[in-house]
């Protein structure tokens, strides 16, 4: 056992005792075009790491993954693995044409996994395997990948954006499955809730070299300030004028943190403005007889109720949605979200009740699909129609200043729309859209397919939008950052009305299902030729208490590691109070063991109370 010290360009960060590596690239390069992607970069997964990869659209991670996995070979470099060890990529775009059924595709090659097991995660995961490949939607390829993947007995398994086009309920699945795993994993996700809960290491692709932190994604933002102020301090240093200018970017990302963060605390106090608004049980309907809301409402439900054949979508929703609000939509796919969407912004009309818009109403959509720009077009012709100036809200700026701010370089005036990357369309279209006057958003499911920084700065454009925001998403942290109020769907047709993001609906959920446990369990008794209430009571007193107990207590273990992983991304706490930085990563070692050790147990339960059903 040794120490071990990673290549981190700017920044090296320490690390203590590791054991030897099952997978590994030793001066990795590759190049893409005229020049080097990356070169020499060093990387190594052990037996358990949970690997966050990070890094903005275009920076290679796609490629890194698939060179790791040994589908395409490197320019430079040697990779070593442990014989018999099983690497599965999990693509971002699964190829399922050329298959009948998604059975077909998952079942396909001589590596393929067991019947059984597939079968077994797709009941869990809620797929018919059975569906045609062809008329599959995103997120159904999706599910089935995630089944091939899964199913195949991974020892490293490589993950590219897993949780796109999946519901909050999938996702959720998907993180307690990749808790319990035995193997080790790297993830590129946008998803901060998902990098945040699950992982403990992170590798930072940026500007073609790699930096590697003993850190999971909670303590990613502080360690890449400190990179950032090390890399500015030299700069200056140096007085480098050109280094400065490469650098536009990185103070960017940096103000806009900061300005985020103000951001945020301006969004509580709408949260608690509407809360009292909607009053405490959240009643949309309690607004009505407020003159001040009346005159700024811009959409004004009642009563509204929506079927589709025999089954009800939204069930007698009573809504009023003032100038400014910011709402998110969430559910379960099939819930009735973009049903909902196309009520509020009248592309549907009700059943029952009625909606109206305010004439003044002028919206702009930026839906799933994201139209294709034509290929052929250049960044300046979608822009402003071939011209230098383009006009962002009423107000004329250079082409080459408004594409800085939506984070390209002015040098790409010329660039054809062929030659960009799906994140960085999906930027330039956003730039485009919030270009247009407008005083109503409409954005479903607007965080594929972006990367990190771009959520930010999306998070900071519909912060600053002085018009209403309507949003579809499964992206639980940007609902979080963004929102006012949450509308949350349950398939049922109720709509749950609630003052703030995605975690306050969670909470208010989680406690209206508690309060009714009490009187299921209370009512029990009397209908004595009912089965036993639950198998549960079949557990001894103490297996019964750590089956409840012990998911409240993994959440403070994470949240203990999160908070001592935030304190190891300084960078210079090795130099400056070696001490300090050991006793952190031992703290860490021995939280995750322990925490390791409670998900295990827990799992051993939840197997026993399985069975019993």
């Amino acid at each position: 056992m040794q120490g071990a010290t990673c290549r981190s360009g700017a920044s090296t960060l320490t690390a203590t005792v590791m054991a030897a590596p099952i997978l590994a690239y030793e001066n990795l390069g590759l190049v893409q075009g005229s020049g080097w992607l990356f070169r020499e970069l060093d990387i190594h997964v052990g037996t358990r790491d949970r690997l966050a990869l990070i890094g903005r659209n275009g920076a290679g991670k796609t490629t890194l993954l698939k060179l790791i996995a040994g589908r395409i070979d490197a320019d430079e470099g040697r990779r070593t693995i442990v014989p018999g060890t099983r690497v599965i990529l999990l693509e971002q775009d699964p190829q399922v044409s050329g298959f009948a059924t998604l059975e077909d595709f998952v079942m396909a090659g001589d590596d393929a996994p067991e019947k059984h097991e597939a079968e077994a995660i797709a009941d869990q995961l809620g797929i018919d395997l059975s569906r045609e490949a062809a008329s599959a939607s995103g997120g159904e390829r999706r599910r089935a990948a995630i089944v091939r993947a899964l199913a195949q007995d991974p020892d490293v398994l490589l993950l590219d954006e897993p949780t796109n086009h999946l519901d909050i309920a999938a996702i959720e699945w998907l993180e307690n499955w990749l808790a319990r795993f035995r193997g080790a994993f790297i993830v590129i996700s946008h998803d901060r809730t998902f990098l945040t809960r699950l992982t403990r290491q992170t590798l930072w692709l940026d500007r073609g070299a790699i930096r590697r932190a003993e850190v999971g994604f909670g303590g990613f933002e502080a360690w890449t300030e400190t990179v950032y102020a090390e890399e500015a301090r030299n700069a200056e240093r140096l007085d480098a004028k050109l280094k400065l200018e490469e650098h536009w970017l990185l103070r960017g990302v940096t103000g806009r943190r900061r300005r985020n963060q103000g951001r945020l605390a301006k969004l509580k106090e709408m949260r608690a403005t509407r809360a009292a608004m909607l009053g405490p049980q959240g009643a949309a309907n309690l607004t009505i007889g407020n003159d001040d809301v009346r005159t700024k409402t811009v959409i004004d439900a009642k009563g509204v109720t929506k079927k589709f054949g025999d089954r009800t979508i939204i069930d007698n929703l009573t809504l009023r949605v003032t100038r400014g609000d910011r709402i998110g939509i969430v559910g379960k796919n099939g819930a009735g979200k973009t049903t909902l969407l196309k009520l509020l912004t009248g592309e549907l009309a009700p059943d029952i009740g009625h909606i109206r818009l305010a004439k003044t109403l002028d919206g702009v959509i930026i839906d799933q699909q994201r139209s294709l720009m034509s290929p052929e077009k250049t960044v300046r012709d979608v822009l402003c129609d071939g011209g230098e100036w383009i006009e962002v809200q009423g107000v004329k700026k250079h082409i080459a200043g408004y594409l800085k701010e939506f984070l390209f370089d002015p040098n790409m005036t010329e660039a054809r729309i062929a030659t960009l990357s799906g994140g960085e369309r999906s930027r330039l279209l956003l730039a485009r859209e919030f270009a247009r006057p407008s005083n109503l958003l409409v954005l479903d499911e607007p965080t594929n397919d972006l990367d990190l920084e771009t959520l930010d700065l999306l998070q900071e454009v519909i912060g600053d939008y002085q018009g209403t925001v309507l949003i579809v998403s499964h992206d639980r942290d940007f609902l979080d950052r963004t929102v006012t109020v949450t509308l949350g769907l349950d398939g049922s047709g109720h709509v749950d009305v609630v003052a703030g993001g995605y975690e306050d609906w969670e909470r208010q959920r989680t406690q209206r299902l508690q309060e009714k446990r009490p009187a299921t369990a209370k009512a029990s008794p009397t209908a004595t030729s009912a089965p036993p209430p639950a198998p549960r009571a079949k557990l001894t007193y103490k297996d019964q208490r750590d089956y409840d107990l012990l998911p409240k207590r993994i959440e403070e273990m994470d949240k203990a590691i999160a908070r001592n992983e935030t304190l190891l991304a300084d960078p210079a706490l090795y130099t400056r109070d070696f001490a300090r930085f050991e006793a952190l990563t031992k703290a860490i070692e021995r939280e995750r063991a322990e925490k390791e050790a409670a998900e295990m147990r827990w799992l051993e339960l939840a197997e026993q109370v399985e069975a019993l059903r």
